[in-house]
């Protein structure tokens, strides 16, 4: 049975963009702008403080709303351990065929260990999962009768 994997990361957003771009905001960056913003508004035509709590709320969203999609990632990652997988390497040196021995978490980021070297969860092309045999017993049974 082989299936085709869909990245974890399902669209474009802010967040992803400045994370691809290697600029990632942290909630002391946010409360320097947040300082900044109060330093350098209108004294006669405030912001609302709801407009501030707003918008600390949304940032801490955004933060759970990573560490989640973070969690998925390493969960989805570890349900692969032992099944065939189907690598497109980025370095172009050929397609890599072997079952998921383990997984690294390399900067928060899971990687699939395939033939003893890691690979992300993006290079991952096809998935196949092992077909098991199941094992018979023998197992008897004894009877007994009451007389």
């Amino acid at each position: 049975m082989s299936t085709a994997i869909s990245s974890v990361n399902s669209g474009p957003d802010a967040a992803q963009a400045a994370a691809a771009a290697g600029q990632t905001l942290t909630q002391a960056n946010f409360l320097q702008l947040l300082t900044t913003q109060l330093t350098s508004q209108d004294p006669l035509n405030p912001q609302s403080d709801t407009e501030f709590a707003a918008q600390l709320a949304q940032f801490s969203a955004l933060q759970q709303s990573q560490a989640m999609q973070q969690n998925m990632a390493v969960l989805q990652a570890n349900s692969m351990i032992g099944d065939l997988v189907t690598i497109n390497p980025t370095d172009g040196s050929g397609t890599v065929v072997g079952q998921v021995s383990g997984v690294q978490i390399q900067s928060g980021t899971p990687l699939l260990v395939v033939n003893g070297q890691p690979y992300s969860l993006g290079q991952v092309a096809s998935i196949t999962v092992p077909v098991s045999n199941p094992t018979t017993s023998s197992s008897t049974s004894t009877q007994t009768s009451n007389q």
